[in-house]
């Protein structure tokens, strides 16, 4: 329990209509869990505007309500606190029912369209090497030092990330990573966190569904670095030119990374294979289990937090080799007769086009590439086309197949694909087949020893979602049957 006085010490409140002389029993925005003395944040959600469930809680027992507009029926018992944005106001409750926790921890946060999770799972997996324990959020799985905790969203909702936050202090954690969704930053998720710092992988296409524009979803990743105090460091990548963009308005210590220009922290790729890259940072030459430019930015930019959390530089670098992929991510399997499939969470234009490169450059002509990709349903339409014909480029062979496609038919969303083959060139090389497990073992039918089949899309993921129910379904088992390995 908590005073209601404690909580409203957080936030900025307009009016109060009711005593503020009560304890809070639970703090809640879903109004079916309400219960006796429980305080009510009303959100005005994407879908749903919690205000209209005002009258349902106060009935529930409800003791306070957070609202930006006061309902017309007041009750007598209840306290109605006015704020000028309810969302807002929920992250500093969250962070103050749970203690404040991200003051007690260093809490660094990941954002950009690609490379989230592998840039905030490694710097977690680092702090541990470095003998630390340290927590993570993640859209492949949240980890409270190594207690595995599962996860539906790469950001959660403002009490679940401060609970988890306050676990991880009583765990003992002295550090946290975190990604940090476009989403999540544009509906204040984080609003209330202490960060000690803030790193920017890249900006393309993507969540076009959600926020209509390329400016507004830049501007919501933006508003990230605007929130980061004066101690805090904000590490940008300044090879993509949204970085000096991202850091305009900060008040942290900025510092950039590059693997094309003079920065402050710099890798370069010295010889790249299929199992592995020989990189140098900062100078100091070291091999590395990660294969990709796209790779060598996440590693670098990982590199570069490390330092700046004040870890030993010698003994980063060691960890640097020690360092794995994150699962589904340019997950390589081996067939017994040498076609290897590459696994991989690729769902935007770019991350296909960088993930092909990689693949590309590593083969160097001596092999084929078939890649086998689709598209989310009930998501940013304009992306199809752009991704098949990007991949379309980049491939000797091209299977357009389904995704999650969640409420959408998976025929219409491949037609919406195939827009893209604007030549005949294209069209050739591409087949269209609507079941993915049936797409994957024509794709490794069509490989030839030295070739490379790319999975991409959906990577860890475990499930296939159609009509609203999750299938089981992991592109790496397929593969792995594909290959006759299991």
């Amino acid at each position: 329990m908590k005073s209601l006085t404690d909580l409203l010490s957080a936030i900025m409140v307009e009016e109060i209509i009711g005593s503020e002389n009560k304890e809070i029993t639970s703090l809640e925005c879903d109004s079916r869990k309400i219960k006796l003395g429980s305080m009510f944040v009303a959100v005005r959600g994407y879908n749903v505007d919690g205000h209209k469930f005002i009258p349902l809680v106060t009935l529930a027992g409800a003791s306070a309500v957070v609202c930006e507009e006061f309902p017309e029926r007041l009750e007598s018992s209840v306290t109605y606190i006015k704020v000028a944005d309810t969302s807002v106001a929920l992250g500093y409750l969250a962070s103050q029912w749970w203690g404040n926790p991200s003051r007690k921890l260093k809490l660094v946060g990941v954002t950009g369209t690609n490379g989230k999770t592998t840039t905030a799972t490694l710097i977690y997996e680092m702090a541990r090497m470095m003998g630390y324990k340290c927590g993570l959020l993640s859209t492949v799985c949240n980890y409270i030092d190594s207690e595995a905790v599962p996860t539906n969203q790469t950001t959660p909702d403002p009490l679940t990330l401060n609970e988890l936050l306050h676990r991880m202090v009583v765990a003992g954690c002295s550090y946290a990573t975190m990604e940090v969704s476009s989403h999540a930053a544009h509906q204040h998720r984080i609003a209330g966190l202490q960060f000690a710092g803030g790193v920017f992988s890249n900006l393309t296409r993507d969540h076009m569904d959600y926020h209509k524009t390329v400016e507004a979803y830049r501007d919501a990743k933006k508003s990230f670095f605007d929130m980061l105090p004066a101690d805090a460091f904000a590490l940008v990548n300044a090879d993509d030119r949204n970085g000096a963009f991202m850091v305009q308005n900060t008040r942290a210590r900025k510092y950039t990374y590059s693997l094309r220009q003079g920065a402050d922290f710099t890798g370069r790729i010295i010889e790249s294979r299929l199992d592995g890259t020989l990189m140098q940072f900062n100078g100091h030459e070291v091999e590395v289990l990660f294969t990709g430019r796209f790779n060598a930015y996440n590693l670098t930019s990982v590199y570069g937090a490390a330092c700046l959390l004040g870890w030993d530089k010698d003994e980063i670098l060691v960890d640097m080799s020690r360092l794995v992929p994150v699962a589904g991510r340019f997950q390589a399997i081996h067939s017994p007769n040498g076609i290897t499939a590459i696994v991989d969470y690729a769902h935007t234009p770019d991350a296909v086009i960088n993930v092909l490169n990689a693949i590309d450059d590593i083969l160097n002509k001596k092999g084929s590439i078939i890649t086998v990709v689709g598209a989310g349903g009930n998501r940013d339409r304009g992306k199809r086309p752009i991704m098949a014909r990007e991949a379309a480029m980049r491939s000797n062979r091209l299977v357009l197949t389904s995704d999650n496609p969640r409420n959408e038919d998976p025929v219409e969303i491949i037609k919406e694909m195939e827009a893209g083959l604007d030549t005949e060139e294209l069209r050739q090389r591409t087949i269209s087949i609507t079941d993915r497990r049936e797409a994957i073992r024509t794709a490794v039918m069509l490989a030839k020893p030295g070739d490379v089949v790319l999975i991409a899309g959906k990577g860890h993921e475990t499930y296939q979602e159609v009509q609203g129910v999750k299938h089981h379904f992991d592109d790496r088992e397929v593969v792995a049957e594909a290959f006759g390995t299991i």
